[in-house]
C-alpha cells in the first residue's frame, strides 16, 4: 500500500534533525538515539529519571530559531555535531558537562524565554512527544494537502517525522488508530494522532515562522493533526524504499 520515503531521527530533543538509510526497531522502543537528549531550562521540574513533558524543555515552538539545527550523530565515538546556517557547527558528546553547547546555542534563545541550562535524558526511552515511547509516521501526500493551501512548497522537515511513507492517500494514516503496519520486517500498532505545535510554522533552515500550519489544517481539514504516534510491537529492519501493508 506505500513504501518508505524517509527515514529521520532527532538525538537532541528539538535541536536538531538527521536524515537515515535504514533503523534497527525494537518493540516498545522509540527510533534509537531519536530524542534520547533534550535540554532543559531553568524552570523546568525533570527529576533525571523517567519520561517528561515538553514544557519541561527547551523547544520550539517556544524557541523558533532552534528550527535551523541539523544534526548528525556519531554512536561509535557517542558525539553528536550540530550545524545552523548562522552559527557554524559544534561537534560534542551530549553525556559530556563542559561541552560549548550552551554558549554556542545561546544566540538562537530569545531574551524574554527561559534561557537552555542543561543537557538530560532519561533513563530508559527517548524523550518524545508523547507518552508512549513512540516512533511518528508521516504521510507525503497528507504534507501535500498542507502545501495546497498554504499556496507554496513547504520543507517536511517541519514535522519532524521520523517515518515517512510515499503511496498512501493523504489523511489516511489518522484512520488506522488501534490498526497494525507492518513496515519493513517491523509492525507498530498506531495509537494516537499527533497534535501539532506553532513549530511547524518555523522554517527548518532560518527558524524564521513563515507558514500558518495550524491555521491551514485547523481551518481547511478541521483537526491539529499531522502524522501518528505508533508503538513498535514487533522488532525489524526498516529501510527507504521497503514496502508498508495495514495488517
Amino acid at each position: 500500500m506505500g513504501t518508505v520515503a524517509e527515514l529521520w531521527r532527532h538525538p537532541i530533543k528539538s535541536h536538531g534533525r538527521e536524515p537515515l538509510a535504514a533503523v534497527d526497531l525494537s518493540a516498545g522502543k522509540c527510533v534509537p538515539w531519536d530524542r534520547h537528549w533534550a535540554v532543559t531550562h531553568k524552570d523546568s521540574k525533570f527529576d533525571g529519571g523517567a519520561w517528561a513533558r515538553c514544557r519541561n524543555f527547551m523547544i520550539g515552538s517556544r524557541t523558533p530559531g532552534l528550527a535551523g539545527i541539523w544534526a548528525e550523530f556519531d554512536a561509535a565515538t557517542q558525539t553528536i555535531t550540530l550545524r545552523h546556517q548562522d552559527l557554524g557547527e559544534i561537534t560534542f558528546n551530549p553525556d559530556d558537562t563542559d561541552t560549548g553547547f550552551l554558549d554556542w546555542v545561546a544566540p538562537l534563545c530569545p531574551p524574554d524565554r527561559a534561557a537552555p541550562k542543561a543537557i538530560v535524558k532519561a533513563t530508559d526511552r527517548g524523550m518524545t512527544d508523547s507518552e508512549l515511547p513512540s516512533v511518528s509516521i508521516m504521510n507525503r501526500a497528507s504534507h501535500m494537502a498542507v502545501e495546497a493551501v498554504i499556496g507554496h512548497p513547504l520543507e517536511m522537515e517541519r514535522w519532524r517525522g521520523n517515518i515517512w511513507l510515499d503511496g498512501v492517500d493523504a489523511w489516511t494514516e489518522l484512520e488506522w488508530m488501534g490498526q497494525t503496519i507492518r513496515i519493513g520486517e517491523a509492525e507498530l500498532e498506531i495509537r494516537e494522532p499527533c497534535v501539532r505545535c506553532m513549530l511547524t510554522a518555523a522554517n527548518p533552515v532560518t527558524g524564521v515562522r513563515d507558514a500558518d500550519t495550524l491555521g491551514a489544517l485547523k481551518n481547511t481539514f478541521g483537526h491539529q493533526h499531522f502524522g501518528v504516534y505508533a508503538v513498535v510491537t514487533k522488532d525489524g529492519h526498516v529501510a527507504l524504499g521497503d514496502q508498508t501493508q495495514v495488517l
